[in-house]
């Protein structure tokens, strides 16, 4: 059943021909210790719904599961029972609670509803959920200048390595003398690490000569409220 769970989130959604699972806001953005509200609407009743959690390369977790006639969740997933539950404010309608949000309730939570017709598992396509906190630490960033057999070539690239950081959500963006460049730019995917923090890199390719006539490379990370960012140009490395 997980592996089957896992394939389904992992492409984000799962639409029969007979049922769509219509998620709303596909994103929400609240301050630590805030309430979240999340949306889920089944087209037709089934009765009851499921809830999933799911992290970056993390297999997805079971939050709870909804019947429209009860008055609260009948079944949690591990570590879900203190601050979140659902509602109903219809048949086909209903909600995620989730009170007093941390940074580690970051993550895209999937309602799923069962089609009884085709004997299957429907997921919508899911809402991720961001908590910031201001009062985090930033990410600690580390900038690599091109190699010097890169600068015998037309473009060359400059790396950007952000660790520490609280939860797997980030936004990388990058800038040269200032002026915002969104070109050229690759970045991985969030991975986890075994102190529960998230390191990510991202990677600027453009011009040799923009790099070679001296130019300011800036990247900035910000993630959970937080941002940092850092900066590089050839002067700042040894020859």
């Amino acid at each position: 059943m997980l592996g089957t769970l896992c394939t389904l989130i992992t492409a984000l959604a799962y639409v029969s021909c007979h049922k769509v699972v219509t998620q709303t806001p596909s994103s929400l953005t609240v301050k630590k210790n805030e309430k979240a509200t999340l949306y889920c609407n089944v087209e037709k009743d089934e009765g009851y719904v499921s809830w999933y959690k799911q992290i970056p390369f993390e297999a997805p977790q079971f939050v709870l599961q909804f019947y429209y006639n009860h008055d609260s969740p009948n079944q949690y997933g591990t570590g879900f029972c203190d601050h979140v539950t659902s509602n109903a404010s219809s048949s086909i309608d209903y909600q995620l609670l989730i009170s007093n949000v941390q940074v580690g309730d970051s993550g895209t939570y999937y309602c799923a509803s069962w089609e009884h017709t085709t004997n299957e598992w429907v997921f919508g396509q899911g809402t991720k959920l961001f908590v910031t906190d201001s009062a985090l630490p930033a990410a600690s960033l580390t900038l690599f200048p091109p190699s010097s057999e890169e600068l015998r070539a037309d473009r060359v690239s400059v790396v950007c390595v952000a660790k520490d950081m609280p939860t797997g959500w980030a936004e990388v963006s990058w800038a040269v003398s200032g002026n915002p460049v969104s070109s050229g730019v690759s970045t991985s995917s969030p991975q986890q690490q075994p102190d529960k923090k998230f390191r990510l890199s991202s990677l600027l390719t453009y011009q040799t000569s923009e790099w070679t006539s001296g130019k300011e490379v800036s990247c900035q990370v910000a993630c959970a409220g937080s941002k940092a960012s850092k900066s590089i140009k050839k002067s700042d490395c040894r020859t």
